[in-house]
């Protein structure tokens, strides 16, 4: 494959940017099925606060992140939500983007492994069966000779 898929890579990364930063903001802002199940047991009013009975999810504290600058899916600091909300999810697409090419930019530079590289095949072609680039029209010397001979008898 000579040819690189840039155009591809780019799509898909603005279709991933157009969903993180304009879709994202209409998705469903009740509790998944985790955030419900932990609430059972428990009478919750209008705001999600728990007003009585006992439930798992009264033993819920903040974790280490949460006063981090993209926590709760917004960007700390801006009160637009629906801005914080798609600007959080662009940022989040953007850093994946980076780290991800950045791992395969250093695997790539590595070089390829003994035993993975390209084998030859006989002069004239590029070693692949019944090519018929190179050589005489019907493909002799490229692999198919043994099939040529067993139908020719």
């Amino acid at each position: 494959m000579s040819k690189r898929p840039w155009g591809f890579v780019v799509g898909g990364l603005l279709v991933a940017l157009l969903l993180a930063g304009v879709v994202s903001n209409y998705a469903s802002s009740h509790p998944d099925g985790l955030d419900s199940s932990l609430l059972k047991g428990c009478t919750v009013d209008a705001e999600g606060e728990i007003t009585g009975g006992t439930c798992p999810a009264q033993q819920t504290r903040d974790h280490e992140l949460a006063d981090s600058p993209l926590a709760d899916y917004g960007v700390r600091g801006l009160d637009n939500d629906f801005l914080s909300t798609g600007l959080s999810g662009v940022l989040g697409v953007l850093l994946t983007f980076a780290v991800g090419g950045g791992v395969f930019w250093l695997l790539r530079r590595r070089g390829p492994r003994p035993g993975a590289g390209h084998v030859a095949g006989p002069a004239g072609g590029d070693g692949a069966v019944g090519d018929r680039a190179g050589g005489d029209p019907a493909g002799g010397g490229h692999g198919d000779d043994a099939s040529r001979v067993a139908n020719s008898r």
